[in-house]
């Protein structure tokens, strides 16, 4: 069993920067990533990390965008540089036992989610 909690989001203006995080209890090591809801894309993979730090971008945020886990605490994170309006959405935090870098795919079954958090950018 897994559990997520998320904070951070809220509203930013064009270029700047934000940082989410996604506290994880688990009772053994996990894969993790973010995810984001948009009206016109539905849910998409943003990034993702494998249990020994390799990290999957989606093209539309790579150099923008960084995924970090502190093992330690169990605490992933999310960088968000640059932002741009097309980066509003509900961004969401994941978890699977699977040891792996884990698929951009929201539909997977070995997922366990977040309660989500907005991300609105503006002109």
């Amino acid at each position: 069993q897994i559990h997520l909690v998320q904070s951070g989001g809220g509203s930013v203006q064009v270029g700047q920067s934000l940082k989410l995080s996604c506290k994880a209890t688990a009772t053994t090591t996990i894969s993790m990533a973010w995810f984001r809801h948009t009206p016109e894309k539905g849910r998409e993979g943003v990034a993702a990390i494998s249990v020994l730090g390799a990290t999957r971008y989606a093209d539309s945020v790579k150099g923008r965008f960084t995924i970090s886990k502190d093992n330690a605490n169990n605490t992933l994170y999310l960088q968000l540089n640059d932002v741009r309006p097309e980066d509003t959405g509900m961004y969401y935090c994941t978890a699977s036992i699977y040891s792996g870098l884990p698929p951009f795919n929201p539909d997977w079954g070995s997922w366990y989610w977040g309660q989500g958090t907005q991300v609105t950018v503006s002109s």
